[in-house]
């Protein structure tokens, strides 16, 4: 069975008009003429042939009968023809038809049901595929949103209980303790502003870029180094770099932040006396390795997941929220680039980020 396409479809029925119309007219423009000439102006024309000439003269009108007769069949005529070109129409924009009841059907609850069109590659099918795509983008970025929900109503419900614990031991506590346990309640305090701050950059990371500007990518690395090379010392870590000039565009603000999280986490699970290889070139556009414990390669794709850390203890991390994996990602995809992570040769993680 032949599958037209829309734009076939189309031009099928714009030649059967044409072609219709051209007939009507051949055929039934006489006829047409003399009802009307009858009707609305009481005579008809009569039509010799003389030799070659044609002479039309006028006649006596049409009787009442003849005249009632071709004006319904005039008017049936224009029905069924009204008719027939609805009904066209109608199976042209069936396809869509289809896929808007199917997205009208589309909820939180079914999210995962797709149009399928199966028709023939054309405009309709291209607009199909183009909907099932976009829902799979929302199913994903939905899916995401609710394990986000659930990880951070998790996460701010330990400091949370925390609190309220040291709040009542302060309340039937002498007055030696309340120093120790304002000192405890402020660290909590600390962390959770962190979680706070990290929740908004991902979610800021997550909206896209509002704008972009040049930005000289190495020189940011450099920047960036240098802030934390008091950190490095103090953790008996050594920074190695080497850079090439490289531009990049996106937004200096984010692109900062990203590096940064990559250089903290590069420190944070280092052991003493360990190092760090930060390089910038063309291709990747950084690269970022460390050493220090041998990291299993089946967990490398849950660091970039929210709340996520290398070790299972969550409570007694005071240095960070785990979700600077996250806000990694986030930012470079933001910036229409690809990060990606695997354990190195010599233990440590090996992060290599490729920008446009």
């Amino acid at each position: 069975m032949i599958q037209w396409s829309l734009r076939g479809r189309v031009i099928l029925v714009c030649a059967l008009s044409f072609a219709g119309g051209a007939t009507v007219m051949a055929f039934g423009r006489s006829l047409f003429r003399d009802w009307w000439l009858s009707v609305f102006r009481n005579y008809a024309l009569c039509t010799y042939v003389n030799g070659i000439d044609t002479t039309s003269t006028q006649c006596d009108p049409w009787t009442g009968t003849s005249q009632w007769l071709v004006g319904a069949g005039l008017l049936v005529g224009a029905v069924l023809l009204f008719w027939l070109f609805r009904l066209v129409a109608r199976g042209i924009v069936r396809p869509i038809t289809a896929m808007t009841d199917i997205v009208w059907q589309l909820g939180p609850q079914n999210l995962g049901q797709r149009i399928r069109y199966r028709g023939p590659r054309d405009e309709v099918r291209e607009l199909a595929d183009a909907l099932d795509e976009m829902l799979n983008r929302v199913a994903t970025g939905y899916e995401g949103q609710r394990r986000f929900a659930s990880n951070a109503s998790h996460e701010l419900r330990t400091p949370l209980a925390v609190q309220r614990t040291l709040v009542e031991v302060a309340m039937v506590t002498g007055e030696q303790d309340m120093s120790r346990l304002a000192a405890q309640l402020l660290a909590v305090n600390e962390r959770n502003e962190r979680l706070i701050e990290g929740l908004l950059v991902l979610a800021e990371s997550d909206r896209g870029l509002p704008g972009t500007e040049p930005v000289r990518f190495d020189t940011l690395v450099g920047e960036v180094l240098d802030k934390f090379a008091e950190q490095a010392e103090k953790n008996q870590v050594t920074l190695h770099r080497g850079m090439v000039a490289r531009t990049v565009s996106g937004d200096p603000v984010l692109l900062d932040r990203m590096v940064s999280n990559l250089v903290h986490n590069a420190i944070k699970y280092n052991v003493p006396g360990g190092a760090i290889e930060v390089v910038v070139a063309a291709e990747p556009t950084l690269s970022i390795h460390n050493t220090g414990q041998q990291v299993p390669a089946e967990t490398v794709p849950a660091l970039w997941e929210p709340f996520r850390r290398l070790t299972a203890e969550r409570t007694n991390q005071r240095d960070g929220a785990g979700l600077g994996m996250s806000i990694v990602r986030s930012i470079v995809t933001a910036h229409n680039g690809t990060v990606s992570a695997a354990p190195g040769d010599h233990g440590g993680l090996k992060v290599t980020v490729k920008l446009p």
